[in-house]
């Protein structure tokens, strides 16, 4: 699990140098995003690093799992951000979410307002799919589903995990698209190893979605992470050649798949910048673990315990 060089093949398969496709130089790859600025390197973890990773991961994922626990109907999405700065805290990390990107215009979503996100988790209820931004007004009800997604920084590593909760007891469509979206998480991860590809992922994904006639969303990914939040390489949640690349032992990156009850397509709220919802304003649901690639499959770093 060591580095790739500058001058080692480029980890996704185009045949130029690392240094000449997806490394810091960044020339264009072939990927549909490129990464050109040096914090979007791929990250590659070491027998060194690889504990400092795993301890923010499993910070993170026992975040979620306490908080998650404590949803309920009359409980608002503030509570919950509450929550999470408190065990965060606690914990002697820092919630990752909070003021991003720190004013900087980050190209996974150029549309993000300078002043970054304003609180430390994202809280998404029913028709928002992502970057629900907590809020006091926001009161849980009977019936909702919420996806809590929690980010710590834990000695200069990066955990991101999220779960979609139901808020007492959910509607036939709102178990659809949740339980789908949690297996859709599940086999996109069972075919992480060295012998496929970033494209086996979402093709995992994108045919379980199709067999309930359920949208996957395409504008939002999972992604590289470590001691960056947002890094190489893009992991999309379907199908597409353009986006393929080898998965390589010690890289370390998120599946996030979105589900939603209706069209993929989705809706930036202008007014915060922030908040996504489905277009039709159905029901979205998503599941997402920090996976690292092993010598001979995977393992799951945002696990509680």
């Amino acid at each position: 699990m060591g580095k790739i060089g500058r001058n080692d093949p480029c980890w996704c398969g185009s045949g130029k140098k690392f240094k000449k496709c997806h490394g810091p130089l960044g020339e264009d790859g072939p990927v549909a995003t490129r990464m050109k600025r040096p914090d979007r390197r791929l990250q590659i973890m070491t027998p060194q690093t690889l504990p400092k990773m795993r301890a923010a991961c499993r910070l993170a994922a026992n975040i979620l799992d306490e908080v998650c626990g404590k949803v309920q109907p009359g409980i608002t999405t503030l509570d919950i951000d509450n929550w999470v700065l408190d065990l965060t805290l606690k914990a002697g990390a820092y919630p990752a979410p909070l003021n991003y990107p720190k004013g900087l215009t980050d190209p996974l979503n150029p549309i993000i307002k300078p002043g970054g996100f304003p609180k430390n988790c994202c809280t998404s209820i029913n028709e928002v799919v992502c970057h629900g931004i907590p809020s006091a007004e926001d009161v849980l009800k009977e019936g909702d589903i919420v996806n809590i997604d929690v980010t710590c920084i834990l000695d200069g590593y990066f955990g991101d995990t999220s779960r979609t909760v139901y808020v007492g007891t959910p509607s036939d469509e709102a178990r659809l698209v949740t339980e789908t979206a949690r297996e859709c998480l599940a086999l996109g991860i069972a075919v992480v190893n060295p012998k496929n590809r970033l494209i086996d992922i979402g093709r995992a994904i994108e045919d379980h979605a199709k067999k309930f006639k359920l949208g996957v969303v395409q504008e939002y990914t999972g992604h590289g992470i470590g001691t960056i939040f947002h890094a190489e390489p893009q992991v999309l949640h379907y199908a597409n050649k353009a986006n393929d690349g080898e998965l390589v032992p010690g890289m370390t990156f998120t599946i996030e798949p979105m589900i939603n009850a209706g069209t993929w397509r989705t809706e930036l709220d202008q007014s915060d910048g922030w908040t996504v919802y489905t277009k039709d304003r159905r029901l979205s649901a998503q599941f997402e673990h920090t996976i690292l690639v092993t010598d001979d499959g995977h393992e799951i770093l945002t696990l509680p315990g």
